[in-house]
């Protein structure tokens, strides 16, 4: 086993993200969330693993290309010749270097922390070996996430191709309030008073689970609660749940349940719509919300405070929803629910694939 610290050395930046106005080339600059742009300068000759070291995203390990540069929240890590670097990105990402991280409010880590992380160094061949076959399996996830990424396009284009531009709304299509075509409900706060009342562990649902479009089933929390409380706040299949706060650009996010755990129930930052059906269709309605009109509303008349928005009942049940034919909504609902059959094979060959390639990470770096 070689210590991390004896096979490459760090080096700093510091650019600052503010700093690259009027700085346009052909060489790539590099942040948390990856590419930045093409700048006129380079601090890289050669290539280079970045690891993000302060704020969101942080331990991430990337490889990056010659001639290149990163910004100053992310760590320079330059490999010496005992190590392959495709091979020491590989046994960098294993090592999960967001354990290390400090300070509350940014969170930070240092080169000095995990310096003593260590690695099995194996011959240079039997390194990029190993290196070429973790590359395959990534490759594969990647091409996964990229056909789920195409189909969700896919749906997009086929709900405007259907109806139109949300905000021009070229086929006249009538606005109903949100109110007058769904029953919403907030749901139960964590801390209130019980007076004494039997409580039961169920399933519930928070805003860490709903996303644009789907439910992230990741980390499913429980809460104590009535049994009156587990009747009013109860969820069925294909209720719409939607946030009621957050980053302004995910604003009003919703998401179908569509097969919800026993006895579930949401917390009182999520909206429960249930929507009358013969109306209304929630395969429609979960679409519309990722659409213009819909962010703009929500946008136009949400309370925002340092980065955070938030809407209220009153807003939501304001909301316009441009309303088709049942029958044209029918349609949408069928392409939607044969695309998600499709997404559902994909997603469970990427599901195999990330087994796999953590299996193969811990036989070659556990």
């Amino acid at each position: 086993m070689a210590r991390l610290g004896d096979v490459c050395k760090k080096a700093s930046s510091n650019i600052a993200q503010k700093d690259l106005e009027g700085h346009h080339g052909k060489y790539p600059i590099y942040g948390a969330s990856g590419f930045i742009s093409n700048v006129d300068f380079y601090q890289q000759e050669e290539p280079y693993i970045a690891v993000v070291k302060d704020g969101a995203g942080i331990g991430r390990v990337m490889k990056l290309p010659a001639k290149s540069s990163v910004i100053g929240t992310l760590q320079y890590i330059i490999p010496n010749d005992t190590v392959d670097i495709q091979y020491l990105a590989y046994a960098m990402e294993y090592m999960n270097l967001s354990k290390y991280f400090s300070g509350a409010t940014i969170p930070h880590i240092y080169f000095k922390d995990y310096q003593n992380e260590t690695l099995p160094l194996p011959s240079l061949n039997e390194q990029r070996r190993i290196a070429a076959t973790l590359d395959k399996v990534t490759e594969l996830i990647a091409k996964r996430r990229q056909q789920l990424d195409k189909l969700d396009e896919l749906v997009k284009a086929k709900f405007v191709e259907m109806f139109g531009d949300s905000v021009i709304n070229p086929n006249e299509l009538p606005s109903v309030s949100l109110s007058n075509l769904a029953n919403i409900v907030s749901g139960i706060t964590k801390g209130r008073k019980t007076n004494g009342e039997e409580l039961f562990e169920v399933p519930y649902m928070a805003v860490s689970n709903v996303k644009s479009g789907y439910i992230d089933w990741t980390t499913v929390k429980t809460i104590g609660a009535t049994k009156s409380e587990i009747e009013q706040y109860h969820l069925k299949p294909f209720d719409v749940l939607m946030t009621e706060g957050g980053d302004p650009d995910k604003l009003g996010r919703g998401a179908i349940i569509k097969n919800p755990p026993e006895d579930c129930i949401h917390q009182n930052h999520i909206f429960r719509v249930r929507v009358d059906s013969s109306r209304l269709l929630p395969q429609y309605l979960e679409e519309y919300l990722q659409h213009p009109k819909a962010k703009k509303y929500f946008l136009g008349c949400a309370k925002q405070t340092t980065g955070i928005a938030s809407i209220n009942m009153t807003q939501l049940r304001n909301l316009p929803v441009l309303l088709p034919s049942l029958e044209q909504q029918k349609k949408f609902s069928d392409f939607v629910e044969k695309t998600d059959k499709i997404k559902s094979t994909i997603s469970c060959s990427l599901e195999k694939l990330k087994m796999l390639k953590k299996a193969l990470m811990q036989e070659y770096f556990g």
